[in-house]
């Protein structure tokens, strides 16, 4: 291995369901690949069905009772899942939380600038944190920042929730709005 160089070790992928042999209950309800219920019959005669067809026995609800198990091809049914998986990550909505940094000496021009910003993310409806990082001798005013910060705020004009109320955090002082749903 090469000096600095670190390969984290992956963990095994946790199989998505247990079939054939892996199955260790008694009894199964059968579903055939077409999607017709078969019935109740035991593992073995279970196992024996699915071999005769050429198909894996495939757990598809093992808290039922007695669990449901289907004849499929465990390939098949794998790319069936990882679509299910790729439809639910599409249409699933990624919140983000966008960044507005200001200072104490941040002239009008500039807060009306960034204010803009600010409508824009809320109306996209990603949260918003907003710094101000206080340097030097800016930290002995503090009421100065928090004022500066106030003034930012009432140049946003669309409706919000600010999450946080501004906390000061050693040289930072940050709060975060999230749009009024």
């Amino acid at each position: 291995m090469r000096k600095g160089f670190f390969r984290r070790p992956t963990l095994p992928k946790k199989p998505l369901a247990r079939i054939n042999e892996r199955i260790k209950v008694p009894e199964v309800r059968v579903i055939d690949s077409t999607g017709k219920q078969i019935g109740v019959m035991p593992i073995a005669e279970a196992l024996a069905t699915a071999r005769e067809q050429g198909m894996d026995l495939v757990e598809i609800s093992p808290k039922a009772i007695p669990p449901v198990a289907k004849l499929i091809n465990f390939d098949k049914f794998r790319y069936q899942q990882d679509k299910l998986v790729q439809a639910q990550k599409k249409h699933q909505k990624k919140v983000e939380v966008k960044g507005i940094r200001l200072s104490v000496r941040i002239g009008q021009h500039d807060l009306e600038v960034k204010a803009k910003s600010a409508i824009k993310f809320l109306g996209d409806k990603n949260r918003v944190k907003i710094e101000m990082r206080l340097r030097g001798r800016e930290r002995a005013n503090i009421q100065l920042a928090l004022d500066q910060i106030k003034k930012f705020m009432e140049l946003i004009t669309v409706s919000y929730v600010m999450e946080t109320s501004p906390k000061r955090m050693g040289g930072l002082i940050t709060t975060i709005l999230s749009p009024k749903v």
